[in-house]
């Protein structure tokens, strides 16, 4: 049998203890699947002394984790620090150039640097690998780089944060608020602290990034993203979905066309009978429509110690076999530079929620700027006087272009009637 891949592992949290873990439980089975076996050799972390529950004596230890790629007896090493720059890039620079396998869990980094490490790669004709970067244990990269290589993509989308599926499916089943139930996933382990990256939609777009260059053909454009997350969305958005036959959903969408490519992450209504409407919890979801293979679902624990150490090894067990391939399913000089598709043309229906005082003529008012913008209002739910007076209207449209929802909402913008911002919901599949 071949000689063993040797590798350094950078980071030892959640996830770069279960690879350790993952690589000693299974490693009969790994190396029957590679065809050699799979030895860390060296790992780096930020506390040495931290007891991590795992036995790190039998590896050599790295102060400086830049130093893991320049050793003689590192062939491949996994990056499991996390961040878009600073250690983790400068690691990731650096085992590449040095003509080593990198594989990376990190989707900030590849969200914002990933062309250029993708052709540091195949400069040095290695691999980067990065399966565990988007839906955990989810084998979606592999999914769309190979299992679809031959189908034009017309759509890729999903449920890409778990943190904020957890929260939204938690105030649909108790009818809770957004903050109560934040603090909750806090408590729990599915939030941070600092909550920010998961719930205005950052760790989505960084995943969507991956997938659209992935599903598309084209450069990665993180910054053309339209990002809306999910933290004004409340508990009477969560009751009127489903009275309408929905549920909410924080879902990322890309779409490309000739007028450019499109990517939005934002709380959506799914109707009851699409797959994404019953991925509750933590799950992750990703559908992929093709024009020869139709419509592919890919759903399961997107986060997690196992779920993602499972990936990493994946990804291992590729770079062992010496299956390296384009990072993004082509060549980087192949890939597409896409201009941003304008939201404005799109069409589609979309759920506005307003808070307004209550009084006679502001229905006429929603209603005139509704009109005056060209929007055709297919139903309208008015609820009762609120504790502070207020009052809550709920409108959804007909199908129309998504430049005259926003003219409408611009025309209402500072009107005295409404006491609270309006929210706009598109409804997906329209």
């Amino acid at each position: 049998m071949a000689e063993k891949l040797r590798i350094a592992l950078a980071g030892l949290g959640t996830v770069g203890g279960g690879v350790v873990k993952l690589l000693a439980d299974n490693a009969d089975l790994i190396e029957r699947r590679a065809g050699r076996g799979i030895e860390i050799v060296a790992v780096s972390a930020r506390d040495r002394s931290r007891d991590r529950g795992i036995d790190l004596s039998r590896f050599a230890w790295v102060d400086d984790t830049a130093a893991l790629a320049a050793r003689d007896d590192v062939d491949a090493v996994v990056e499991l620090i996390g961040g878009s720059d600073g250690p983790a890039l400068t690691l990731a620079r650096a085992t590449l150039g040095r003509g080593k396998a990198l594989v990376t869990a990190n989707k900030a980094m590849l969200a914002h640097h990933g062309l250029e490490l993708a052709n540091a790669a195949e400069a040095a004709n290695t691999a980067l690998k990065y399966e565990a970067a988007v839906a955990g244990g989810i084998p979606v990269i592999k999914g769309l780089r190979e299992g679809a290589a031959a189908n034009v993509i017309q759509h890729v989308y999903g449920i890409l944060n778990g943190t904020c599926n957890y929260i939204l499916t938690t105030m649909e089943s108790a009818g809770r608020d957004f903050a109560d139930v934040l603090h909750e996933a806090q408590a729990l382990g599915y939030a941070e602290a600092d909550p920010s990256f998961d719930i205005d939609g950052i760790d989505a777009a960084h995943k969507l990034s991956l997938l659209s260059s992935l599903a598309f053909g084209a450069e990665i454009d993180f910054d053309g993203i339209a990002i809306t997350g999910i933290r004004h969305v409340i508990a009477a958005d969560i009751a009127e979905a489903a009275a309408l036959g929905y549920r909410i959903r924080l879902v990322g969408l890309g779409e490309a066309n000739a007028k450019g490519l499109f990517q939005r992450v934002h709380p959506c209504l799914v109707p009851l009978d699409h797959p994404l409407a019953h991925v509750t919890g933590s799950l992750n979801a990703v559908v992929a429509e093709g024009n020869y293979v139709g419509r592919l679902l890919f759903q399961g624990r997107g986060a997690g110690e196992g779920p993602t150490a499972s990936a990493v090894v994946a990804d291992l067990i590729d770079v062992a076999r010496g299956e390296y391939g384009p990072a993004f399913g082509m060549p980087v000089r192949n890939l597409a530079k896409l201009g941003v598709a304008p939201a404005g043309e799109r069409r589609g229906r979309a759920y506005l929620r307003f808070t307004v005082a209550d009084r006679p003529g502001v229905l006429a008012e929603l209603t005139a700027a509704m009109r005056d913008a060209g929007v055709s209002i297919e139903s309208l739910i008015q609820r009762g006087v609120g504790t502070d007076g207020s009052v809550l209207i709920v409108m959804v449209t007909h199908e129309g272009p998504e430049r005259s929802v926003t003219h409408a909402l611009e025309k209402l913008e500072g009107s005295p009637s409404l006491t609270g911002k309006p929210m706009l919901l598109h409804i997906l599949g329209a």
